[in-house]
């Protein structure tokens, strides 16, 4: 952790609401005229789509199991390497995974791929991380203690295979059957690198949608935030003035200690009335409460 170079990481997989969070932080740095370092953790992976099909052919012949979720796809050495270096002087290196043609054609190459490393940009006030392992921690790296504000974003399992399963279908032309075998080849890693970082973070934001998603293998849609609510349960965070967003978040309510509830097409506002104060906080004190 850094005072002079603060890292916010939002960690969660598809379905949580991690590009409405991204957008609001985009927003609240604009608003309070913060000058941040976007970075995605897709950036981390170990292979390209071609190198990551080989990999997974070769562990089902030796019978074991390769998932995007787990430390054989992604380097979290590298990705702890670059939080502790940004933390110190504020440096480090990008890159972007291009997960579809529209993404790629810029750069002249193909979806699957990445572009080449790069420098971030000099003189941000802090960095922003998005993806999967913004918390991770294993016996070998421990990403989640360079973080200063670790935010969970958390779907019902149900909604996240939904999410995955359309997106994988109609954006990346993958078959349900693909997608399928993805999700149970999946389930050993997410269970150990995944949930586990939901119990490190400061606040976890958890989607639960208001319509049926008892079958998700069937779903053709994915329920939107309007048919959703949004527990929003504070971990590791002191001083939070629940009169205060009871009264600006319309619809909202508290569930247990430290719980607050809000509508799904809330989220975004109360992420803003929530982490604003917090990101304050944390370029002027260099640390939560």
């Amino acid at each position: 952790m850094s005072a002079k170079h603060p890292i916010i990481a939002v960690t969660g997989s598809s379905g949580a609401g991690t590009s409405t969070s991204s957008l609001a932080f985009a927003h609240m740095f604009q608003q309070e005229n913060i000058k941040a370092s976007f970075i995605e953790g897709d950036s981390f992976h170990r292979y390209t789509r071609p190198e990551m099909d080989v990999a997974i052919r070769k562990a089902r012949e030796q019978g074991r199991h390769i998932s995007y979720f787990g430390p054989e796809a992604n380097d979290f050495e590298l990705l702890e390497n670059f939080f502790q270096d940004y933390g110190r002087d504020g440096s480090g290196k990008y890159r972007r995974y291009l997960h579809s043609f529209d993404e790629a054609v810029p750069y002249n190459l193909m979806p699957g791929t990445f572009t080449p490393w790069q420098d971030i940009d000099a003189g941000t006030d802090l960095l922003f991380y998005e993806g999967l392992h913004g918390g991770v921690a294993t016996k070998d790296n421990n990403v989640a203690k360079h973080v200063d504000l670790l935010i969970g974003m958390v779907p019902i399992v149900n909604l996240e295979w939904i999410q995955k399963l359309v997106r994988d279908t109609e954006d990346r032309g993958h078959s349900r059957e693909a997608v399928t075998d993805s999700i149970v080849r999946s389930m050993d890693d997410y269970i150990n690198f995944i949930t586990p970082q939901f119990s490190r973070t400061h606040i976890n934001f958890q989607r639960v949608p208001l319509v049926d998603t008892s079958n998700p293998f069937s779903a053709t849609t994915i329920p939107t935030l309007d048919e959703s609510l949004v527990v929003i349960r504070f971990q590791s965070v002191k001083n939070i003035d629940f009169p205060y967003l009871l009264t600006m978040i319309d619809g909202s309510f508290i569930s247990g200690i430290n719980t607050l509830v809000v509508p799904g097409g809330k989220m975004a506002l109360a992420m803003e009335l929530i982490c604003a104060p917090l990101i304050r906080q944390l370029l002027v004190e260099g640390k939560i409460s």
